[in-house]
């Protein structure tokens, strides 16, 4: 039987912070080479369009880009006779990507960072597997899978009440938004001794499987070592200056009213941070990225990955169908599972569990949803449109859970089955 009265915890971290760094790095340079795709006018399905794996390392004013592409001019040029990268483009997608999160620190900087470029050709024997060839069984022009392994998607009703369209976990939402309020204030100057690197964590009380209220809030966010008038700040300086942002980025009533259970550096000072106060690596934060442990995860990371690589967009279709189905009214909840053999179109297999909150039966619902968007990695990048330079965006503050933009950003936060769905299964 489920649980129905119980505390959930969720954390997230902001756009300053190291892993995130290099989550943002990499996604833009996947932007990068994509946007010079559009530019070229390569088809989507052609055998030339980008390929990356790009993973990004960063420390004290250091950054290391490593992994495997396949791109066209500028970011590749011949050096006797082998394609090689364009260094210096690469490294300066790295700085604009430090210098508008805001680093301008002694040990870590967008001009003061020493970036090193160690992306080379992507292996022939992955690419053979994954450039699209023609199929069997009229199914066209089809790319077999990037890699094997399974992935997840998730939707529920938890924050409906609160933010409608999300459909998504409540402690894992309220997480983000915490830190994307604070960014924000530290943007405009209304906190400007807020510094980038932070973190939350939320703690949300459950009562008959519905999202109540806040229990805990843990804020951890870098700042300056001293105000405006040479007072050096205390975690008690710093609960203060942010209080008021942080009740405001949560529902009324749900701020803790109690100083022990509103947490703020409780360590103590956070002057030294980003990636000169800890190493951050692309792909660590695969949690805070999803649902905040609230739902399954395959394992695999997304940023610096490009559409073909199923870890990214099987994940996001996979979320596209969840949400769609709660949206439609068939579950309160729903847990999608997709799997994959590298090189071969068709997925392995596809799960659904409504997690007991089901109105339909979930065999027959994974039948539906197989008819109508189809999990071949293909037709997942052509019905999400995913060739499009939209990836930096979704490196910070969760893939999920976000609003659809209409140059194609975060189309997987489409709702437009719900009519099919709701016809499928006799509604309206």
């Amino acid at each position: 039987m489920a649980l129905k009265d119980y505390l959930f915890t969720s954390e997230s971290v902001s756009e300053g912070h190291p892993d995130k760094v290099c989550d943002q790095i990499s996604d833009a340079i996947l932007d990068a080479f994509i946007t010079n795709d559009v530019k070229l006018g390569i088809e989507d399905n052609s055998a030339v369009n980008t390929r990356l794996g790009c993973e990004t390392l960063a420390t004290t004013n250091k950054i290391v880009i490593a992994g495997e592409c396949r791109a066209q001019d500028p970011y590749m040029r011949k050096y006797r006779g082998q394609a090689v990268m364009n260094r210096e483009l690469i490294a300066q997608v790295a700085r604009d990507v430090v210098r508008d999160i805001g680093y301008e620190q002694d040990g870590f900087s967008y001009d003061g960072a020493d970036i090193e470029v160690l992306l080379h050709g992507q292996s022939p024997d992955i690419a053979m597997g994954v450039d699209a060839r023609v199929g069997g069984d009229n199914l066209g022009e089809q790319e077999g899978a990037g890699d094997q392994g399974l992935m997840f998607g998730f939707a529920c009703t938890d924050s409906e009440v609160y933010e409608q369209g999300s459909y998504m976990p409540a402690p894992i939402y309220f997480s983000h938004k915490i830190l994307k309020v604070l960014s924000e204030k530290r943007r405009s100057g209304e906190l400007p001794d807020l510094l980038p690197d932070a973190k939350s964590q939320v703690t949300v009380r459950f009562v008959d499987g519905k999202a109540v209220g806040a229990t805990k809030v843990v804020v951890s966010t870098q700042h300056r070592e001293k105000d405006k008038g040479g007072t050096t700040y205390t975690s008690g300086m710093v609960k203060e200056m942010i209080r008021k942002a942080v009740a405001s980025a949560l529902p009324d009533g749900w701020m803790p009213g109690t100083d022990t259970d509103f947490l703020v550096n409780p360590t103590g000072n956070f002057v030294v941070g980003g990636p000169d106060g800890d190493c951050g690596l692309t792909g660590r934060k695969i949690i805070v990225d999803t649902y905040g442990g609230y739902a399954p995860h395959g394992g695999g990371a997304f940023s610096g990955k490009d559409p073909t690589k199923v870890d990214r967009s099987a994940a996001y279709a996979a979320r596209y169908l969840a949400k769609n189905v709660v949206a439609a009214g068939l579950a309160d909840q729903c847990v999608i599972q997709v799997a994959y053999a590298i090189g071969v179109a068709d997925p392995m297999s596809l799960y659904v569990d409504t997690r007991g909150t089901g109105k339909v039966d979930e065999r027959q619902l994974e039948k539906v949803l197989a008819e109508i968007f189809p999990l071949r990695p293909t037709a997942i990048r052509r019905g999400l449109q995913l060739n499009k330079p939209i990836y930096r965006r979704t490196a910070a503050y969760g893939h999920f859970g976000r609003k659809p933009e209409t140059d194609g950003g975060f189309s997987w936060e489409r709702t437009d089955l719900v009519p099919e769905l709701k016809r499928a299964f006799g509604g309206k």
